[in-house]
């Protein structure tokens, strides 16, 4: 019986992360690169066997397309060349995401399709698609509730963290990991992968081909079913994947040597994309979807504690919340008042991706350490806000008793 290997790999670069790295880092920031060039490149020539599921955030994208970032790192990596390799279907399939890469229980319910549309624009552009099966919520942070935003967008399945799914339907230990399964919210239900996180652990730190094949003999050995064994982790991150040393990193270490022991018949592991799985096999099962993110070194990933530990990071929590309603109700008048007027809009726009670009997950995810970013897109949001009630109250005439500049 095969055992089917779901690998997926989460890509991503905060907001100016790379221009900062190349200015006082410049050798982290190529080995980012480097490790990034060295996915499709790894993958060349072995499309009967190589398959790898990508998520790339939007502000990474945003990067990479950039002409002017394209230039700077020409002689680093050829960016457009390798967004080309990523469109390679036989051997890569991307994964849907939210733009700036924020933890989407944690931020207005609003605000969660705006991140979903403007990374499914610049994906669309950039790689020619016309929809993509699977989601991979940034940090792997999911709620039951984002279903049915999902499934609007047109998703079937989405990437859960084993710790957090707990059975409905009656099923064994290796039927509940190994299986994909439906979960359902109201009248919207959607398939979930789930992770495995101890073998995905031994991923992102580096792990013998011999006991990863060992360990997935064992902890498959009772399923009476072709299991869908699921590894996720960052794919640039670690010594690991930046290791520019042959046979020192994942590809020359691991992957490149797992290909062989199969196309040699030494083992009976199978390299899938999760969509082929499906459709051969489906899901199974019903199941519940505790609210969490995967584990993040000593983190667990309940209860996010990671984002809201502090006391600074719950206050930009609240900020995030307080200036997407003020946003929203700006946004309603202007359509009911104003009528056409470029300058009003100009400063809702403004206001708009400074408050999704604030909710970058990585504000968050360093204690304290950069929440004075996510202030900074946060101010710059108010004084937009601020200019668009301005362009409101020139030109809308507020009645006799109604006091001018009072907040919307």
């Amino acid at each position: 019986m095969n055992v089917h290997h779901a690998l997926v790999l989460n890509l991503h670069q905060p907001p100016g992360n790379f221009d900062y790295l190349l200015e006082h880092a410049p050798w982290e920031a190529k080995e980012i690169l480097f490790a990034m060039d060295r996915i499709p490149r790894s993958l060349w020539g072995h499309e009967d066997l190589g398959r790898v599921h990508l998520s790339l955030s939007g502000t990474l994208l945003e990067a990479l397309s950039d002409p002017r970032f394209q230039e700077r790192v020409y002689g680093i990596v050829d960016c457009g060349a390798m967004l080309w390799h990523f469109q390679n279907q036989n051997l890569i399939e991307l994964l849907g995401t939210g733009y700036y890469h924020p933890v989407l229980p944690l931020i207005p319910e609003r605000d969660r399709g705006e991140h979903l549309q403007r990374w499914q624009g610049i994906a669309y552009h950039l790689f020619w698609r016309t929809g993509f099966d699977g989601f991979w919520p940034p940090e792997m942070g999911f709620s039951m509730e984002l279903i049915p935003l999902l499934r609007a967008f047109g998703y079937r399945y989405v990437l859960v963290d084993s710790e957090h799914v707990q059975p409905i339907s009656d099923m064994s230990w290796p039927e509940l990991r190994y299986r994909p399964h439906i979960a359902r919210f109201g009248d919207d239900e959607i398939t979930v992968v789930v992770r495995d996180r101890e073998l995905s652990d031994a991923q992102e730190s580096g792990m013998d081909l011999d006991w990863f094949l060992h360990e997935i003999e064992e902890r498959t050995r009772w399923c009476d079913f072709e299991p869908l064994v699921t590894t996720a982790t960052d794919g640039e991150n670690g010594g690991w994947f930046r290791n520019v040393t042959e046979g020192a990193n994942f590809w020359t270490a691991f992957y490149l040597p797992l290909l062989a022991r199969i196309r040699g018949d030494a083992t009976n592991l199978r390299p899938t994309f999760i969509a082929d799985y499906l459709r051969e096999h489906g899901a199974h099962g019903e199941v519940r979807v505790n609210t969490g993110a995967w584990n993040t070194g000593w983190h667990h990933g309940k209860g996010f504690t990671q984002w809201t530990g502090s006391e600074a990071q719950r206050e930009a929590l609240q900020q995030f919340a307080k200036t997407s309603d003020q946003l929203q109700r700006l946004t309603e008048r202007a359509a009911a008042e104003a009528g056409e007027d470029v300058g009003l809009d100009a400063a809702l726009a403004e206001a708009r991706w400074r408050l999704l670009r604030a909710e970058t997950s990585c504000n968050l995810y360093w204690g304290e350490a950069w929440v004075e970013r996510a202030e900074a897109d946060l101010e710059a949001a108010r004084r937009a806000l601020s200019d668009a009630r301005h362009h409101l109250v020139r030109r809308v005439r507020p009645p006799a008793d109604a006091s001018i500049g009072k907040d919307c």
